[in-house]
């Protein structure tokens, strides 16, 4: 038998070390191509909006009696990020506020090229409102939107400018590759349609092909880093921000809002394997349990006893940062990783009202008018009823907890993978003259939208939140009194009302220029691409049967070229985005001219042209073509008029200190969950720190004997922060802290601690602190 020489075993070894080479490198592009998980660099971002807690108008319901005095739960701005790695990107912001602005757009975009060049546009990034009714008012910059609050508030416009600019940071520094999943399902509980008699006016065989007069799907997307694992959702589902009603003064992002509190406290506690500890009973509130808070002692007696020892001390000067230091939630739950962001996105909301139970005339209890929503024939008295009736708190969770219910049904089960690429068309378009070509069975005709104006049915407002004096809902004639009272702000001209018509002009903004703007003329309207979904970005609140005729238009055009990789897509279209323009109701609610008709500013074809501009971008994006830009809208935040009075001066009674407790919890009280625990504090107005990313509120637990840690703070949806003053024109305030005892909670000893910021005679800020007695929680 011969044996091998050295050289042929060298040869064999080099041979060898070859294929050893060769299969290492394999394997390294296989763990690469693992580990990217996709084409896709993924990035998420999340930031504090909360605005101005006192002396502002709410936006939303027109209610100049609605003015802001504390906090329900906080407002956030929510961001995604998807980018090609060598190509394009989108950015998509979620804001918990009434609706996007096109000022705010505006600097915003501003910021982004100042940091970033040209990375981040007008044309690939959208901003998106939930559409509550709780926010503060004033960062519009059209005239109509800022009556209310006395014009232009620089606090809520500043806040939210910072938040939206620091979340898209957050996201694009988080940018890793990852995966996207979709996935649609059913909610048939969280949305009603508030104007039935508009919606039957649409054709019957129209009608036919819808189950509900509602939609009913909500589409979340799940996104999944390739190391982390799930970093995110976001979901479009239409229904209104008015769960809390038109007298409500707590700052609060209502069901939509309340809903991704949920699911991101939900997620928190799956993450950290303490899903014992989350509620899912009809009766319960889903609830986040501070992952610190260490087992409890057993012996109650021991724990009044503890408790006893802790009475409220006297309130004390602390440091801006100390109630950003006391924030419940940490902006780093793992050494390196991002907390999960979960965006509830609204959707074509338009005549849909999360008060499922109906509208009843508050004299009577009986069922308003079903054509003009009236009792009596006064609108005044037709209200709609939420699920928590008559509890509008209870009603925000509830619908807000089926949203979130469906959401982590969906976020579970998600596994279709999003794949293709990522694209974007972006126009601005003069709704005031834009001519409209209307095709119906071979007979073609160009009509023509009209300049902004409101009907009276606007005035009338909704079954959500009425309006005052005589107005009524489908009202097509108006009255000559209140056409005497418009006239003296402006007359329409005959071409205005047979544009408009059948729709009697109460307010002809389009034409009202002094001492600007009152209305806007040129709007953007706006694709983004991710693969097989396709999101909508629309500047109002379509109807359900509008956005039902534009998502069908634009899928027709999809699908109707071969080139385009995808038959199944998944149109979203994102409600009250880029900037607000109130309604777009079809041509056939708008002759009924309920609110949401009165309230289509453009005319009855305001529809059929975005339509018509949608299909023209669904076109330029399937052919890679650009599109004609259009004309930038203006401007004017130099212009903005504000006559709010700042805040001149804090003060406390003599001998007092601020933070000092008023009204304290009782010595030696034990409490359970259900329960309402309350304290006051000599207090300063919260405008003078909104306590960005901190919280005015905290309930903190014992831990051992001797140190106190934050279990719960003003973005948790049990807690509370009301704050008053005896006056208007008086120095002096209280906070009050309302703690509602969640289920399940620790049992041990607790106290509820607030923080505030005071303005002294020469405008300096000083921070402080202060807490109640303690009590126990058995």
């Amino acid at each position: 038998m011969e044996f091998p020489s050295f050289d042929h075993l060298n040869v064999w070894r080099e041979c060898a070390n070859v294929r050893v080479w060769i299969l290492f490198l394999l394997l390294l592009l296989l763990k690469s191509d693992v580990c990217s998980g996709s084409d896709y660099l993924v990035g998420l971002g999340s930031y504090d909006i909360t605005g101005p807690a006192a002396d502002v108008n709410m936006m939303g319901y027109a209610n100049t009696g609605q003015i802001a005095s504390g906090i329900h739960f906080r407002l956030r701005a929510r961001a995604f990020i998807v980018a090609e790695p060598n190509g394009n990107r989108v950015v998509f912001v979620n804001l918990d506020a009434c609706m996007a602005s096109q000022i705010v757009k505006i600097k915003v975009i501003e910021r982004l090229k100042a940091r970033y060049g040209d990375l981040y546009t007008e044309e690939n990034v959208a901003i998106s409102g939930i559409h509550t009714h709780a926010g503060p008012g004033g960062y519009l910059q059209y005239v109509v939107y800022i009556v209310t609050s006395l014009g232009f508030v620089h606090q809520s416009f500043d806040v939210i400018v910072d938040g939206i600019e620091k979340c898209i940071i957050q996201a694009h520094e988080n940018l890793r590759p990852g995966s996207i999943f979709v996935n649609k399902g059913e909610l048939l509980d969280a949305g009603v349609s508030r104007s039935p008699s508009a919606y039957l006016n649409n054709p019957a065989g129209e009608r036919r092909k819808y189950k509900y007069n509602v939609d009913t799907d909500m589409t979340l997307l799940k996104f999944v880093d390739d190391e982390w694992g799930p970093v995110g959702s976001f979901n479009w589902f239409p229904t209104h921000g008015t769960s809390m009603s038109r007298t409500n003064s707590l700052i609060s992002g209502d069901n939509k809002g309340a809903a991704a509190r949920f699911m991101e406290d939900w997620f928190e506690q799956k993450d950290y394997g303490r899903t014992d500890s989350v509620v899912f009973e009809d009766d319960a509130l889903p609830r986040r349990m501070s992952n610190i808070i260490p087992s409890h002692h057993d012996n109650h007696r021991e724990l009044l006893e503890l408790a006893t020892s802790f009475q409220s001390p006297p309130g004390r000067p602390v440091t801006k940062t100390s109630s950003v230091a006391k924030r419940v939630r940490s902006a780093h739950r793992k050494v390196g990783k991002r907390r999960f962001v979960s965006a509830f996105c609204q959707s074509n909301c338009g005549d849909v009202s999360p008060n499922v139970l109906g509208a009843f005339c508050i004299d009577t209890g009986l069922p308003c008018d079903f054509n003009h929503s009236t009792c009596g024939g006064k609108n005044e008295l037709c209200y709609s009823r939420g699920p928590g009736y008559p509890d509008e708190f209870e009603s925000t969770r509830i619908i807000g907890e089926r949203q979130f219910r469906k959401a982590v049904d969906l976020f579970n089960a998600a596994d279709e993978e999003i794949e293709g690429d990522v694209d974007f068309r972006h126009a601005y378009i003069d709704f005031s003259q834009l001519e409209v070509t209307i095709s119906d069975q071979g007979y073609s005709e160009v009509v023509k939208t009209c300049p902004a104006a409101m009907g009276f049915a606007f005035a009338a407002g909704t079954t959500d939140g009425p309006g005052a004096f005589d107005f009524q809902q489908g009202d097509d004639k108006g009255n000559p009194f209140w056409k005497l009272v418009r006239d003296m702000l402006k007359t329409p001209s005959r071409e205005q009302i047979d544009c408009q018509h059948p729709k009697p002009i109460l307010l002809d903004t389009g034409e009202m220029k002094k001492p600007y703007d009152w209305a806007p003329s040129i709007l953007p309207i706006q694709i983004l691409r991710i693969g097989q979904l396709i999101i909508l970005s629309v500047p109002g609140e379509f109807t359900t049967m509008a956005g039902r005729r534009l998502r069908d238009a634009v899928k027709m055009v999809l699908t109707s070229e071969e080139d385009f990789e995808f038959d199944d897509i998944h149109i979203v279209i994102a409600g009250l985005t880029n900037t607000y323009s109130q309604y777009i109701t079809t041509y056939e609610e708008y002759q009924v001219q309920r609110y949401e008709g009165a309230s289509t500013l453009y005319g009855p074809h305001t529809l059929s042209a975005y339509i018509q501009e949608f299909k023209k971008l669904a076109e330029a994006l399937i052919y890679g073509e650009p599109v004609e830009p259009g004309p930038l809208p203006p401007d004017l935040l130099e212009k903005q008029i504000s006559l709010l009075p700042p805040v001149v001066l804090d003060a406390t009674p003599l001998g007092v200190n601020f933070g000092d407790v008023c009204a304290d919890v009782p010595r030696n009280s034990t409490f359970k969950s259900g329960d309402m625990v309350t304290a006051s504090f000599w207090s300063a107005c919260p405008r003078n720190d909104l306590m960005t990313e901190g919280t005015f509120a905290l309930v903190e637990f014992l831990q051992e004997k001797d140190a106190w840690i934050p279990a719960y703070d003003d973005d948790d949806f049990c807690l509370r922060y009301k704050w008053s003053r005896p006056s208007k024109l008086s120095s002096r305030s209280k906070g009050t802290l309302e703690w509602m005892i969640p289920q399940g909670v620790t049992p041990g000893v607790y106290r509820l601690s607030h923080f505030g910021a005071a303005k002294g005679l020469f405008g300096s800020i000083h921070h402080f602190t202060g807490s109640s007695t303690a009590f126990v929680v058995a």
